[in-house]
């Protein structure tokens, strides 16, 4: 039997120390494992893991002579995982205790044993004097990097505190209804029999909020395409691309396809799904099919239209943007990990080149909606307005929702707010 601690342990050392995905690390790991709660356990406490490493990584220099990271970083995880299941998941300290001390066993680090349950029962001791210690510095007070907190405070200094709150605070998936093939009162009405707590959301019409996590795969309605997994600020873009049948929408950086397969579920357009990596492009492509969808899938730089366009302008364009993805750390909290300062800077000039490239791409009359799911104002609101200053047949329309705040020609949607991620949309119009 796959003991579940030791298998999150490699995960999470993979993850933490050598800046591997969350998401790709858990998906050979999840499939070890027969029993359902086993795997939702194992990815609880990989993802809280990752989510508090940058607090109970420095909590373990204060607890042992030598650290462990580089000597042996699995171990070093699971103890670390031994502090989340203390402190975060909250389970009774004799079991996580004795769980992780039988994990380094599991690990073959069972000479470890003693050291496992000794750390563990140190913090038990003096975790408020440790607490008190870690909770002086922003950075393992909030679990988050340095530069990302100071550039929070630079762009957002009223909701910095509130937006790193949210960062931390776990949120289950959101549903958009396949409306072709189902109505949303259908699919709520299917979720409470299989054991799922659900709800329509207040102001997105195909959104459906569930109450806790679950292995949506397995519902009812799934494999039928009633339903997919995106979250309530990525649903957005439909709406604000103001979809009518017979246009010609592009879809410029598509993968996986959730927005493509929202548009072609929203109105009968002729799209083009546009991807650069080619094993993205196959995940569009079996979405479009299990929602019983038809897009033009290519392969391609929407940076280089000329490899790949017909030379026929698009009524509508959605570039979803390359970024640091800072607006839904949330649901993949690695990104405080693998991120760093010096990338924005070059994600900001790729934005720059690729919003440059697709506007000849437009129609005059059409419309352009950038969209990031980045909460800084240079991959958002500074990409925009040095745009505009150098197209004069540009305009922006304003982004009416009911959350979010103005970012100059754009309107930024915090984490939390709505329930939504973190997102930046702003509607770019080409004067005819």
């Amino acid at each position: 039997m796959t003991d579940t601690r030791a298998l999150a342990a490699e995960v999470l050392a993979h993850v933490a120390l050598r800046g591997a995905s969350l998401r790709e690390q858990l998906r050979p790991a999840q499939a070890k494992l027969p029993d359902a709660r086993d795997r939702a356990f194992l990815t609880a406490l990989a993802s809280e893991g990752a989510r508090w490493w940058l607090r109970f990584d420095k909590a373990l220099d204060l607890l042992l002579d030598k650290p462990l990271r580089q000597r042996d970083p699995a171990l070093h995880a699971l103890l670390v995982l031994g502090l989340v299941q203390l402190e975060i998941l909250q389970l009774p300290p004799h079991a996580a205790v004795a769980a992780t001390v039988e994990a380094t066993r599991a690990l073959d680090r069972g000479g470890f044993a003693k050291l496992a349950n000794a750390i563990l029962r140190r913090w038990l001791r003096e975790r408020d004097a440790l607490d008190a210690r870690l909770d002086r510095d922003p950075v393992t007070r909030s679990s988050h990097p340095r530069w990302l907190i100071d550039a929070l405070h630079e762009d957002w200094p009223e909701h910095a505190d509130a937006i790193l709150t949210a960062g931390n605070a776990p949120s289950p998936p959101m549903l958009r209804v396949n409306t072709r093939r189902a109505t949303r009162a259908d699919v709520l009405a299917s979720l409470p029999p299989a054991g799922v707590e659900a709800a329509a959301h207040p102001f997105l019409r195909d959104a459906i909020t569930l109450a806790a996590n679950a292995d949506v795969t397995r519902l009812p309605g799934f494999a039928e395409g009633h339903f997919s997994v995106q979250d309530g600020a990525a649903q957005v873009a439909a709406d604000l691309l103001d979809l009518h049948p017979g246009q010609r929408v592009l879809d410029a950086c598509a993968a996986p396809g959730g927005k493509a397969c929202h548009m072609l579920e929203r109105a009968d357009v002729a799209l083009t799904a546009l991807e650069r990596d080619p094993a993205r492009a196959t995940t569009i492509e079996d979405n479009l099919h299990r929602l019983g969808l038809h897009g033009d899938v290519r392969v391609g730089d929407a940076g280089a239209p000329a490899a790949w366009w017909d030379g026929q302008p698009f009524d509508r364009i959605l570039l979803d943007a390359p970024c640091s993805a800072t607006g839904v750390i949330r649901r993949h909290p690695d990104i405080k990990l693998h991120r760093r300062a010096k990338d924005i800077v070059q994600l900001a000039r790729e934005q720059s080149r690729l919003l440059g490239a697709l506007w000849p791409l437009l129609a005059p009359g059409g419309r352009l909606v950038y969209a990031t799911c980045s909460l800084l104002r240079e991959e958002n609101q500074r990409v925009v307005e040095t745009f505009l200053t150098a197209h004069a047949d540009a305009r922006t329309l304003p982004v009416e929702l009911p959350v979010g705040h103005d970012a100059g020609p754009g309107r930024q949607i915090l984490p939390g707010e709505g329930g939504l991620d973190g997102m930046f949309y702003a509607i770019l119009e080409k004067r005819a």
